[in-house]
């Protein structure tokens, strides 16, 4: 269980969780709404780590609902929520709803009951956090088009940061790996109206456009199903993050680190290189200043704040450093995938992994007073 005093957010503690659906239905489609709940809870129940649900009704707002549930730790919710399947379980769910808010808590507390034999506990204890949201998006382009793609997105005008009095956008990154596109962003305040309001951003909705010859999925941004459909593939949330604390060095410089997991293995990838990062925070003379580890299905990315040129001490800029780790890493990296002729055998060779899984930085924009 994580009890690293520099961790503000983790998957990985073991505690329970539950998530949240705020509801807001279109006039005339509560029936439609009910019976589509009726399916998904069905297709739910059966989800490993899923303890119950509960459908809840406004008492003010007829058309308001909520939807809770209890899962017993936090990585097979994400393994379920990111999936194809979730997708289409809940599509009938979402095309009566005028507006849905999701949201996750790790339970800290609680009144009655006690432990629960074979499930997660209570979070160890209450996490500092820094004020930010932290929030990825990933794509890939046809083979070829790489180029044109990194001109599109290192040459637009950045959009308005302010999105209103409590939210604001504070920093926009974007990476490339071959013909994958990484694009994080760190966001003050609500993170879903941030990403509402960069969307509606003229200069953001022309780039978006400027891409959609190149993409490698398909989708019309004028149809607001295959648009949806698109984000939503392409959302890669934060699953981990750690910060050393105090303030930023002047040599700080940002990475992106690309770990494409074997089949099956990308939470528990995502999992090494989260303790291993709590291990690397907690060394006042290691490069890594605070890292955030995104992962969806059998991708995972590292974005790193370091002090210095990563390649000074690639072992700890990796996250592998540990006399077996590097063996670790090697069963659950797909080193094909990365361009790698044999796999990692140990430590002498982390600066090869370094130099195959590094993505190149596009741009990297922060918002005035930051």
């Amino acid at each position: 269980m994580t009890t690293s005093p520099y961790t503000s957010q983790s998957a990985f503690d073991g505690s329970r969780m539950r998530v949240t659906l705020l509801v807001d239905l279109h006039e005339g489609a509560q029936q439609e709404f009910l019976d589509a709940y009726e399916q998904m809870r069905d297709r739910v129940a059966s989800v490993p780590g899923h303890l119950g649900d509960q459908l809840c009704q406004s008492l003010e707002n007829p058309s308001q609902w909520l939807i809770t549930s209890e899962w017993a730790t936090a990585p097979p919710y994400l393994a379920w929520v990111n999936s194809d399947e979730h997708f289409e379980t809940v599509r009938p769910l979402t095309n009566c709803v005028r507006e849905l808010r999701s949201m996750r808590y790790g339970i800290v507390r609680e009144t009655g009951g006690g432990a629960r034999p074979g499930i997660g506990g209570l979070q160890a204890a209450a996490r500092v956090g820094d004020g930010v949201t932290r929030h990825a998006l990933t794509f890939t382009v046809k083979p070829g088009s790489e180029s044109k793609v990194a001109e599109i997105l290192a040459g637009y005008a950045p959009p308005q940061a302010r999105v209103d009095d409590a939210t604001r956008l504070r920093r926009t990154t974007l990476f490339m790996h071959g013909n994958r596109v990484v694009r994080t962003v760190e966001v003050e305040g609500d993170l879903m109206a941030a990403l509402r309001h960069v969307s509606r951003q003229p200069e953001v909705r022309a780039v978006e456009e400027a891409l959609n010859p190149h993409l490698e999925q398909r989708r019309d941004l004028s149809d607001p199903e295959s648009a949806k459909a698109f984000f939503a593939r392409a959302a890669m949330p934060s699953v981990h993050h750690v910060a050393r604390g105090g303030p930023e060095p002047d040599d700080i410089t940002r990475h992106a680190l690309y770990y494409p997991a074997r089949p099956g293995c990308g939470m528990a990838l995502a999992r090494l290189l989260s303790r291993q990062d709590e291990t690397a925070a907690a060394d006042p003379a290691g490069p890594v200043h605070r890292s955030t580890v995104f992962q969806r299905e059998d991708i995972v990315v590292r974005l790193i704040d370091v002090r210095g040129d990563p390649e000074t001490d690639p072992v700890l800029a990796l996250g592998i450093h540990g006399p077996r780790k590097p063996a670790v890493l090697a069963r659950l990296l797909d080193g094909a995938a990365l361009g790698m002729a044999g796999p990692l055998t140990g430590e002498r060779e982390a600066t090869r992994l370094l130099a195959h899984a590094d993505m190149s930085l596009i741009t990297d924009r922060r918002a005035a007073q930051s």
